[in-house]
């Protein structure tokens, strides 16, 4: 009966049509993915066993969502950052559009510290737009170790949103001074990025949106323009004032441009495509092209359906209307000459922006960036930047003042001491003489202002604390808690003032504030040696770092031949084999460098070049006995007296004639123009892709700033850049002549020419010693 009822159920269970379904074999097979499944189709009419008539049915798979991949921001501006020491503080601005703002976003974190860190005791404090994001035990010594932090709705803006990053470490078993140097924790630049939801933060609309650019996972920001017409002469000119807008624009610290002709590749991280050129020219590689652009000038983003990224588009009907358009981008970022700067604008990659100081000035640590900070370990630093013009002369004579307001606890042992660093170099030292603790109300530092350069400098303050707990170290006694010193905010620095008058040649000016370009309305001649895609991404790399020194756009116009330069300032650029003779005249370069510079020549120089063959001599046989008296007698001078052999000279020594090595990949260097009159700055490489590659390079921050003397090279195996001195320099007048400047020249060129001065006093001497006796010679009897 059981049997039955079953085989009953088992009937009612099959369909009502034949059973026509064919056995398949047993298959072993993985299980595909829904998304990888094809469609299943029913045999068509007259095959297998089906009913004759019935129709083939396909069955479509079912489509998994597609998951949206996050848009990341990266947001370390010089690529991976270190926070080294008991105590690091840095703080910076990322520029976001209102797309990016208004998304959800997260900010990602990735870190690696030294392995002498003690976790217990050490933290590290993520804020955003002055909001503690969150404060976390630095613990991560083996790997990289990813923080991820959700960012609360509205915190961010559009427009720049501060960014800052505070360490405190602490050491796992010492405690001496030395070992603070041992504590060190890398952000990973490729893990540290702000991370946005949905496609809208990836668009770009509006032109304000160029200052979004950010970086990419090294740090680097590069414009790539795609120009249908580069090697048309009247592209040129449009092309480098492009070239600088952007760059004063984005005025990120590590930034460059190239140039091609019809690649239009996907913009990646820290990229931005720039598409210029007519409409007709355009029209092959854009789908669509912006409204009206076959009838008037257009600027603005689109979105390239074949890259799927937004595109700068500056278009027109002709290159007089691409011209205006460049215009309503670069425009905004012009002055009226002559216009001073209040700050020098540092805050991609520092801020706040250093303040530009012209004459004497007194700031409170507030406004510099500081804050009132109490400390429980043994070596404190912090720092702050300023900014001087271009005629800074005061390197000789002058001194700057720092008013400190600190404290240093009963516990702080004499011998302790603090240090002021100018650009890494040492500038003062006040030793702590006193048991007790100390308050500290506005004790005057003198800061020498021999390491003080155009444009933005770093003066650092650094407390070195010793305490008889530190000498017997006990278990636990790494991590005190106890201040041990506090630095409060109302301190100031306070700059007097110094001469000013321009020298020439002078590098560090042109890198610092772009002197002395900056500073004529009139177009500057440009001679390039030819017109292609690595003499041009050069021009404007280079052009483009000037500008954004200068804090605008410098006007150029191009010249085909060195002859129409006459003896106005000038830029050269281009391959050194190309230069003209009177750049090898006027900047002291040995002609022979012309066919032997570069690495594998392959052939040696006809002859040998007098000057450059006695320069070799001379640096053999200076290492002689009588040489080696002369060198210890001057280190002697140097560390007693601060007195150099240079200052006991009457005149300088004349330049020598200068042969660029085979390891130097890239010259820079200036000199007058032949009557004096103007500043020529020549910009060569052996060939133009090691011109192209290279410009990248020392634009970067950390390469430019260093650009010195009369001629900097640029080392690209060693990533390296080595200056040559100036011995002979003049004077440029930049202010109106009155007395009192002159005396403050006066005092630094006498200061530097100590010969000078003790011979100019003692003829002092005489004379007054002469109007002395004639004087007492008229008076009294006579007999």
């Amino acid at each position: 009966m059981t049997k039955a009822v079953i085989l009953a159920l088992t009937l009612l269970a099959l369909p009502a049509g034949p059973l026509n379904a064919q056995t398949l074999p047993f298959d072993m097979t993985p299980e595909r993915p829904a998304s990888d499944s094809p469609a299943v189709t029913a045999p068509p009419e007259g095959e297998g066993n089906g009913a004759a008539g019935s129709q083939p049915v396909t069955v479509a798979p079912v489509a998994e969502p597609v998951e949206t991949v996050p848009f990341q921001r990266y947001i370390l501006p010089e690529g991976s950052l270190g926070l080294t020491g008991e105590f690091e503080d840095r703080l910076w601005s990322v520029y976001l559009t209102a797309q990016q703002a208004a998304s959800g976003a997260k900010l990602n974190l990735g870190y690696q510290n030294s392995i002498f860190v003690a976790p217990e005791t050490s933290r590290l404090t993520v804020e955003v737009n002055n909001t503690k994001i969150a404060e976390e035990a630095i613990r991560s010594p083996e790997s990289v170790s990813d923080l991820s932090l959700d960012l609360p709705k509205d915190l961010l803006k559009p427009g720049s949103n501060l960014i800052r990053l505070r360490s405190s470490q602490r050491h796992r078993t010492d405690c001496d001074v030395q070992s603070t140097y041992e504590l060190w924790s890398n952000v990973d630049a490729e893990k540290t990025f702000l991370s946005f939801t949905g496609n809208d933060p990836v668009s770009m609309q509006s032109l304000d949106d160029i200052k979004a650019i950010g970086v990419d996972e090294g740090g680097l920001t590069r414009f790539n323009f795609v120009v249908p017409a580069l090697k048309q002469p009247v592209s040129t000119i449009p092309l480098m004032r492009l070239s600088q807008g952007l760059a004063v624009l984005a005025d990120m610290p590590n930034q460059s441009f190239s140039f091609e002709t019809s690649k239009l590749t996907p913009s990646g991280p820290g990229e931005m495509t720039v598409l210029v050129g007519t409409s007709a020219e355009l029209s092959p590689l854009l789908a669509s092209l912006p409204d009206g652009a076959a009838t008037a000038p257009v600027a603005g983003f689109v979105q390239d359906t074949k890259t799927e990224s937004p595109v700068l588009v500056i278009t027109g009907p002709t290159w007089q209307a691409i011209r205006s358009a460049i215009e309503s981008i670069v425009a905004p970022t012009d002055v009226s000459l002559p216009a001073r700067r209040d700050v020098i604008t540092t805050q991609r990659w520092r801020s706040p922006d250093a303040p530009f100081l012209f004459s004497n000035s007194r700031l409170p640590f507030s406004q510099l960036g500081l804050k009132t900070e109490e400390f429980s370990g043994r070596r404190f630093r912090t720092d702050f930047t300023i900014g001087v013009p271009s005629d800074f002369y005061a390197a000789s004579y002058g001194e700057a003042v720092i008013l400190l307001d600190a404290a240093y606890s009963s516990a702080v042992l004499p011998g302790s001491h603090i240090d002021i660093y100018v650009n890494d170099s040492i500038a003062s030292t006040v030793p702590i003489t006193s048991s007790g603790g100390g308050l500290l109300r506005h004790l005057p530092i003198n800061v020498t202002m021999r390491h003080f350069r155009p444009g933005v400098n770093t003066i650092a303050i650094e407390a070195i604390l010793s305490t008889e707990s530190d000498k017997v170290c006990a278990p636990g006694a790494t991590g005190t808690d106890a201040p041990r010193f506090a630095l409060f905010d109302t301190s100031e620095f306070h700059m007097p003032d110094f001469a000013r008058v321009g020298q020439l040649p002078n590098l560090a000016a042109t890198a610092g504030t772009g002197a002395p370009y900056n500073r004529t309305p009139d177009p500057v001649p440009l001679f390039l040696d030819r017109i292609d895609t690595n003499t041009l991404s050069a021009a404007a790399t280079f052009l483009g770092r000037l500008a954004a020194s200068a804090g605008h756009p410098l006007p150029v116009e191009t010249v085909a031949s060195p002859a129409l330069i006459g003896n106005r300032s000038a830029i050269f650029i281009g391959s050194l084999s190309q230069m003209p003779p009177a750049v090898f005249t006027q900047m002291n370069i040995s002609e022979a460098s012309r066919n032997t510079w570069g690495p594998n020549t392959g052939a040696q120089a006809q002859g040998v070049d007098t000057q450059a063959a006695y320069n070799e001599w001379r640096d053999k046989l200076k290492d002689g006995p009588f040489s080696a008296q002369i060198s210890a007698l001057e280190g002697w001078l140097k560390q007693n007296f601060d007195i150099t052999l240079t200052s006991l000279r009457f005149a300088p020594r004349s330049e020598t004639s200068f042969m660029p090595s085979s390891d130097a990949s890239l010259l820079m260097a200036q000199a007058a123009s032949p009557d004096g009159s103007g500043t020529w700055t020549v910009l060569a490489a052996p060939t133009g892709k090691d011109l192209r590659d290279n410009m990248q390079a020392l634009s970067g921050h950390a390469n430019w700033e260093q650009l010195a003397g009369r001629i900097s090279t640029y080392e690209a195996g060693t990533k390296t850049v080595q200056t040559v001195p100036v011995n002979s320099f003049q004077f440029v007048p930049t202010q109106p002549g009155s007395f009192f400047n002159y005396r403050l020249i006066a005092a630094n060129w006498l200061s530097t020419n100590i010969l000078s001065y003790a011979v100019l006093l003692a003829v002092l001497a005489v004379i007054l010693g002469l109007a002395t006796a004639t004087m007492l010679g008229n008076l009294g009897r006579r007999k």
